[in-house]
């Protein structure tokens, strides 16, 4: 079976894949979830992190001469895009959940006042605005992302992603999950080439897989999500 590593978005730390994680160990893979730098609340210099070091912490999960499988959620899909530009050598695949790989230079949150040290979690009116699709999580799930949310150093969300020239990461794999925007949508944007966050799929020969639901699919339909993860990375 596959080693699978789970990369969390904004807020969240590896509890953000417990369901996930457990379905997948059950499957049989080898499953990591990772609780990036700056998202841990006991880490007092935690709002020090960058989007270089939550890409570190991700290389450091995958020993020399191994490969994993490299899953992202959200805005965790750039230090997951940066680590393959790294080390494309260690990722045998790349899937983006509700999310894609990010070009060069964009900004996570580009509306980040300079003075401002961290992002913390907006209230669920403003997530909405702002596009991000509750559909699918009751109660009981809102109240635990609300208590259990870290906010986001401004060196991970206000701060440029830096890729290199080459090219290698572009060959890696790659399979979107979309959720609250559709397949058709996605492809639509990347076509446009207006849309920054979907830019770089124009230069990725990616596959498209449907699951529809709101933007945090690891909860709203954790047993789907865990199957289709399952059925990818094992090919």
């Amino acid at each position: 079976m596959a080693r699978i590593l789970l990369i969390p978005g904004f807020w969240l730390g590896a509890w953000a894949w417990d369901e996930v994680a457990d379905d997948l160990r059950s499957r049989g893979n080898d499953v990591l979830a990772l609780t990036l730098p700056g998202l841990d609340p006991a880490d007092e210099d935690r709002l020090e992190a960058t989007l270089e070091m939550q890409a570190q912490a991700v290389l450091d999960a995958v020993a020399e001469g191994e490969t994993a499988v490299l899953v992202s959620h959200s805005g965790g899909a750039a230090p997951a895009y940066l680590a393959t530009d790294i080390a494309t050598e260690r990722f045998s695949r790349a899937i983006y959940v509700d999310t894609a790989p990010l070009p060069n230079g964009f900004i996570l949150n580009s509306a980040l006042d300079e003075a401002v040290r961290e992002l913390a979690l907006p209230d669920w009116d403003q997530m909405q605005a702002d596009g991000n699709s509750l559909t699918g999580l009751d109660d009981s799930m809102l109240a635990r992302f609300r208590e259990r949310a870290v906010s986001e150093p401004a060196g991970v969300a206000g701060c440029p992603l830096a890729l290199s020239d080459s090219d290698a990461r572009l060959a890696i794999p790659t399979t979107v999950i979309c959720n609250s925007i559709t397949v058709d949508l996605v492809k639509q944007l990347r076509d446009a080439g207006e849309e920054p966050l979907f830019t770089e799929l124009s230069r990725i020969d990616a596959e498209y897989v449907d699951l529809p639901t709101g933007h945090w699919p690891m909860w709203s339909k954790h047993k789907e999500l865990a199957e289709l993860i399952h059925t990818v990375a094992n090919r």
